[in-house]
């Protein structure tokens, strides 16, 4: 999204606004306003103070996945709305929207590829899409693909970026955090690796069960990782959150995340791993 507005004939005229629209990017993070092109060149990470703006399901794969290597699995499962749920406007319609802006049936792409010619498969979360929230396909999806990684020998990448569960889907969402924490218990059993990348935002019924499961948990910097909000946290708590509360940073000075990973190391680091958790196999 532009930050600056489009310069109408009258203003560019006057000489008063000389910016194109969509030439500037405003970061969540230091509030610094940068020239869109220097972000672009950069990672898409901000040069000011390394926050990681968010990824389309495609551009992470350029980023991660070796070139022409990445197979996409059961494109065309779709959502259904068994609950008929309505709030400001009915779920069927938010599902169309959010189709219609990313190409994408629901918001987890799953597939197979190579990482530094490592063979894995893997699942990528995309925010445009609801969030990101985890509903009935999305769970399903995960399961796939880990049942596909179990037919194959192969280790399972899992980049996360995500609410937390769907709401429009009641208890069938929920339902997800067991299930697919169930069929992870199967590649633990099978001895087969699981890599955890939480991206900005982490949140919800997703860090809650799947995105806290990894053999190796690994996040970007910056990322914002947690399950409630902080102000839902402090009013329930009455007390004032630390400083960078539920910041990747914050959750690796406490054990609770093995490494946070510059996306422009992320490709060499999870083929590090993946050769270390591999070998010999």
């Amino acid at each position: 999204m532009g930050w600056f507005t489009k310069a109408t004939s009258s203003d560019t005229e006057k000489g008063k606004l000389n910016i194109v629209e969509g030439m500037w990017r405003k970061c969540p993070h230091c509030r610094a306003i940068i020239y869109r092109k220097e972000i672009e060149r950069n990672e898409q990470v901000c040069p000011k103070c390394e926050y990681h703006f968010p990824l389309s399901v495609p551009e992470r794969l350029a980023k991660l996945v070796d070139e022409g290597s990445f197979e996409e699995w059961d494109a065309e499962v779709s959502p259904m709305d068994p609950l008929g749920f309505v709030d400001s406007q009915p779920y069927r319609h938010r599902l169309q929207s959010a189709q219609e802006a990313t190409g994408q049936k629901d918001a987890l792409v799953i597939g197979k590829g190579r990482i530094q010619d490592i063979p894995l498969t893997l699942g990528i979360f995309d925010f445009r899409f609801m969030g990101g929230s985890m509903g009935s396909v999305v769970g399903e999806k995960i399961c796939r693909a880990i049942d596909r990684a179990l037919e194959g020998h192969l280790p399972f990448l899992l980049v996360t970026t995500s609410g937390g569960a769907r709401m429009q889907e009641g208890t069938l969402s929920l339902m997800q955090m067991a299930k697919t924490a169930a069929s992870l218990a199967q590649l633990d059993r099978a001895r087969l690796p699981f890599l955890s990348l939480l991206a900005d935002p982490t949140f919800g019924g997703v860090t809650a069960s799947v995105a806290m499961l990894g053999d190796v948990i690994l996040a970007e910097p910056r990322a914002l990782i947690g399950f409630a909000g902080p102000r839902v946290i402090e009013q329930t708590i009455k007390q004032r959150l630390p400083d960078g509360f539920q910041r990747a940073e914050f959750l690796l000075e406490r054990g609770m995340i093995d490494a946070i990973v510059h996306r422009r190391h992320l490709r060499a680091t999870v083929g590090t791993i993946l050769r270390h958790l591999t070998v010999g196999r």
